[in-house]
């Protein structure tokens, strides 16, 4: 993709001319100015690529139709003292914003942001519920992809929305708009958190009867445990799982709302994707599982074996915790690893679980021998080695199948000989061939397997070049 940016107008203005002066069709002259930009290197992320219409027979103008909407809110949000006129239009502004992001752009340079922040306030003075419900979806849904527009007063205004319960709807809208402004943004976490939000969202997930609210908040939760704005050198990730934990009880919260959706495998699925981002430490894995949260996992992944989601989470959940030696013990006790490569198993042509149930059995047979002969002995190295048969251009899965290969054998030299007769040299020779990202870990097993491995020293001590 491109890095060039040009503006709409300049966009709008190719179009034109190509039906002006070309005589071009509308959608002729579109998709040739799309093929025109793109060849010259041109990003068109921001570009709404859709033929402007005309505004009004008056001025004879052409505007998109997402400005037209924009401009329909703002009318009826200033027309009278009720609000009830800004329902419909609020309501296409969000169908709008779903769309993609360069519509969610177009409208944020004609201020939309200041007309949606003040209809979600005054909705909150007039207490009315129904109209903040739907001005702060829209909200939700033109953050989405671009948090820096949010500032403090919106901040504060999230906060107070959020605090309203427990009106169930205003808490699962604020929960999404949340989510939105933190996604790759840093600042927005860490003021949000200041303002008291994580008290606010754990409180939400312990609502009874809410199962979409519970959704919202623990994907809210999930994205404040994220480490991934770009711009800041060291974010605050590992202390606000801290604070969810710590301060307000997060698992103990997340565990005992398992217990009121037992049917709802949507909402069973965030709640294990939550907890497995919030054992960050060792004694929280350990209190996960005294909570009940081992033996819920597992009976998850053994009735729900068709659903990939819940079984990808339940999956990243076991991983998790089972970085602390005592609880890997617990879950090949509890027969984790047989239920483990049966997931695996049942799911070998989908990558993403491959990846993870390898992930899953690499942190159970890491430093402990007995789990490696579990695993052995329940068929792990079988399904192992056909998740790389069948998918040798993920590099994930390789990368992972190869770790849990060497975590196998690096302290069990007895299950060198098994594992190099069911074929495992010559596919990891083949992925760390096929994959950069593969070849330290492709390297280590084969150098546990007792294979002939070329390990190039990088640093002698002596000036000179390093190696590759």
């Amino acid at each position: 993709m491109g890095s060039k940016r040009i503006s709409q107008e300049t966009f709008d203005g190719v179009v034109r001319e190509n039906i002006a002066e070309f005589s071009m069709e509308p959608e002729e002259a579109l998709q040739e100015a799309v093929e025109q930009f793109e060849l010259q290197g041109v990003n068109l992320t921001n570009i709404v690529k859709e033929v402007p219409k005309v505004a009004s027979e008056e001025s004879g103008d052409e505007e998109h139709e997402v400005l037209k909407v924009l401009r329909s809110v703002e009318e009826a949000a200033l027309r009278t003292t009720s609000l009830a006129g800004v329902v419909a239009p609020l309501e296409l502004l969000t169908a709008h914003c779903r769309k993609e992001f360069s519509q969610r752009h177009l409208i944020a340079l004609h201020g939309a942001y200041a007309v949606l922040v003040s209809i979600c306030k005054e909705a909150l003075a007039q207490e009315d519920t129904n109209i903040l419900t739907k001005a702060v979806l829209a909200l939700a849904a033109f953050l989405d992809g671009q948090p820096d527009i949010l500032d403090t007063d919106g901040q504060e205004l999230l906060i107070k929305v959020l605090s309203l319960g427990p009106n169930v709807s205003t808490m699962e809208t604020a929960a999404r708009a949340v989510r939105a402004s933190c996604v790759k943004h840093e600042a927005n976490r860490q003021a949000l958190v200041k303002l008291g939000v994580l008290p606010l969202l754990t409180g939400a997930v312990a609502v009874v009867g809410a199962p979409n609210t519970v959704k919202e908040a623990c994907a809210a939760l999930r994205v404040m445990t994220f480490d991934d704005d770009i711009r800041v050198p060291f974010g605050q990730a590992h202390d606000h799982a801290k604070m969810i934990v710590l301060e307000n009880s997060g698992l103990k919260v997340l565990v005992e709302a398992s217990k009121a959706y037992p049917n709802s495998l949507p909402v069973l699925s965030e709640l294990c994707a939550t907890i497995a981002k919030l054992a960050v430490r060792n004694e929280f894995c350990q209190d996960i599982v005294e909570l009940g949260g081992l033996d819920f996992t597992l009976a998850l992944l053994a009735d729900y074996l068709d659903h990939q989601d819940l079984v990808k989470n339940v999956l990243s959940t076991l991983r998790a915790i089972a970085a602390n030696d005592d609880v890997k013990e617990a879950v090949v006790a509890a027969g984790g690893t047989n239920v483990i490569v049966m997931a695996m198993n049942h799911h070998l042509s989908n990558p993403q679980l491959c990846e993870q149930a390898c992930a899953a059995l690499s942190v159970l047979a890491l430093r402990n021998t007995q789990n490696c002969s579990a695993i052995i002995e329940c068929g792990g190295a079988l399904a192992i080695l056909q998740a790389m048969k069948n998918h040798p251009k993920e590099a994930n899965v390789q990368r992972q199948a190869c770790m849990v290969l060497r975590n196998l054998v690096s302290r069990t030299q007895e299950l060198c000989k098994p594992l190099l007769e069911l074929g495992a040299e010559p596919l990891i020779l083949q992925a760390r061939a096929n994959h950069s990202s593969c070849r330290d870990a492709a390297k280590a097993a084969l150098r546990d397997l007792g294979c002939s491995v070329k390990l190039t020293e990088l640093w002698t001590g002596e000036k000179g070049s390093i190696g590759k």
